[in-house]
């Protein structure tokens, strides 16, 4: 039985010899047959040099070099591609996930063989309560307009099967959100709630979070198109319903009908819509454009391999 442990490196120096060294103590309890591999994500500090003097002790490190940043869900399904274990356990290198995991995760999945995916659950989100109050909102948000229950709380590190892991690397699309992925993919999955460690801020805000909001939701669901089309229709009868009303004033009831504001104001709401539908518009165009290019996932520079 053989397991991989795959994780990516992003200004990951720092933490890469301690989380190696964990990874493959705990690996070892469970079978002598492991393989560590580390994609490197065009990371600009020292990774990729401390990741190849680690491989000079632990010959089972596969270093996966890309050729530049490619963002760290593709990096992710990078090294999925690699693994050949029987399991493969995913991982964030911070160490704000424990390594640990992996023995209560696999006794998980070992004792039942109709799980194929044991994932992380956070006991409790960090920050303040707007923070929590916000990240939950922002989740149910996502579940209403993906139409998938999507994931919260959860973390990066999983234990998955080799048949679970063939199957996530099916989806061909470029533009992806592998949480998404994960869930649609299907399998019977089991959270375990666990503690996350905090060693930093998180480099997340609000800009970078609403456009990630957008990039998942355009990414899982043309939920919204039906949305923007729903509005479409309301605002057309409320605005002839308007017309409807200004006509009877004005020929049954002999009401002079005044109000540049209000005029002005129906314009400007209309014209507001129209560029709310039209910009919905532009971002399924966008990623249909960037999907028709086929381009590639990631590019691979160099693997190294002992």
């Amino acid at each position: 039985m053989k397991i991989s442990i795959v994780s990516t490196l992003y200004y990951s120096q720092n933490y890469l010899e301690e989380f190696c060294k964990r990874c493959i103590d705990t690996a070892q309890k469970i079978t002598s047959d492991i393989e560590l591999i580390l994609v490197n994500d065009g990371s600009p500090d020292q990774s990729l040099r401390k990741a190849l003097e680690l491989q000079q002790n632990y010959p089972f490190i596969t270093l996966v070099d890309l050729s530049r940043n490619f963002g760290h869900h593709r990096a992710i399904m990078t090294g999925l591609q690699q693994a050949t274990g029987d399991y493969i356990f995913l991982i964030d290198c911070d160490l704000e996930e424990d390594p640990e995991l992996l023995t209560s995760f696999y006794e998980k999945i070992s004792s039942n063989p109709t799980v194929d995916v044991v994932y992380g659950l956070q006991t409790k989100r960090k920050g303040n309560f707007f923070e929590r109050f916000s990240g939950w909102a922002f989740y149910k948000f996502l579940s209403l307009l993906t139409s998938i229950d999507y994931p919260a709380d959860t973390f990066t590190a999983r234990l998955m099967t080799h048949r679970y892991v063939q199957s996530v690397l099916r989806y061909p699309e470029k533009e992806l959100d592998i949480w998404g992925v994960f869930v649609l993919t299907g399998y019977n999955q089991i959270g375990v709630p666990a503690v996350k460690g905090f060693k930093e801020k998180s480099t997340y805000s609000l800009y970078k979070k609403i456009r990630m909001a957008i990039e998942i939701i355009t990414s899982l669901s043309h939920r919204p198109l039906y949305f923007t089309f729903v509005l479409g229709v309301i605002t057309t009868v409320v605005s002839l319903a308007i017309i409807v009303s200004l006509l009877y004033r004005k020929w049954i009831n002999n009401i002079d009908v005044e109000g540049w504001a209000s005029i002005l104001a129906s314009v400007w709401f209309l014209g507001g819509l129209i560029l709310l539908v039209l910009g919905v518009i532009g971002i399924y165009l966008s990623k249909i454009f960037l999907e028709i290019k086929n381009r590639p996932l990631t590019i691979v520079k160099q693997v190294f391999r002992k």
